[in-house]
């Protein structure tokens, strides 16, 4: 069993928290996790870059000049883009980035980036995470207690109106529910504080 510091949200130690080591994955798993980063900085992108071709471009058809006798190289339309205000010759288009990653191998790098923040002694376990009200002070004030000067990401089993709206505007930090949290999140942070409700949904999603 591995142990982890399990603190209150004043910062006292109560204790240890056991995870099964039996979840941990520490010899595999690397490829996993960049394809993972990969997919997650990809999802990102929004692919919403477009450009107008030679039939978005507005304009007459006529021919700007005759064939020939003019001495002038041939021009069969004004939106050519070849031309000032003309179109654009393979330019890019609305397109989505995203790729596909199967279960597996998203539930491979999830567990992988979690074992090495478990080997590293990078996860910290509060009892935990509430504040009386949507205040910034008070998140910040739970961040001094548990000396997190660089801010870190907290995990926890539901969401909390109160702590999601007096944590948004600190910087460095970002709380999300142990259901949605991702292998880029984890890799992303270098302190992660986990509620002792949001260890046991993270065990049962890594079992």
């Amino acid at each position: 069993m591995s142990k982890l510091p399990l603190k209150s949200i004043q910062g006292d130690s109560v204790g240890e928290y056991e995870f099964a080591d039996n979840l941990l994955v520490l010899d595999k798993g690397d490829q996993a996790v960049h394809e993972a980063v990969v997919a997650y900085n990809a999802h990102q992108r929004g692919g919403n870059a477009s450009t107008l071709s030679k039939t978005n471009v507005s304009g007459t058809g006529a021919k700007p000049w005759k064939q020939k006798g003019l001495g002038r190289a041939r021009a069969g339309y004004k939106q050519s883009p070849i031309w000032r205000g003309g179109a654009v010759a393979h330019g890019p288009h609305p397109r989505k980035y995203k790729k596909k990653l199967s279960k597996k191998v998203t539930k491979l790098a999830f567990q992988r980036a979690f074992s090495a923040k478990v080997n590293q002694g990078e996860i910290t376990v509060i009892e935990d995470l509430s504040v009386s009200a949507p205040k910034t002070r008070e998140f910040a004030a739970v961040l001094k207690n548990l000396g997190l000067d660089r801010g870190g990401l907290f995990i926890v089993d539901a969401n909390n109106d109160n702590v999601l709206l007096a944590a948004r505007n600190v910087p460095k930090v970002e709380v999300v529910t142990a259901a949605l949290a991702n292998t880029y999140q984890l890799l992303r942070y270098k302190n992660v504080i986990v509620t002792k409700a949001g260890m046991e949904a993270l065990e049962s999603r890594l079992a």
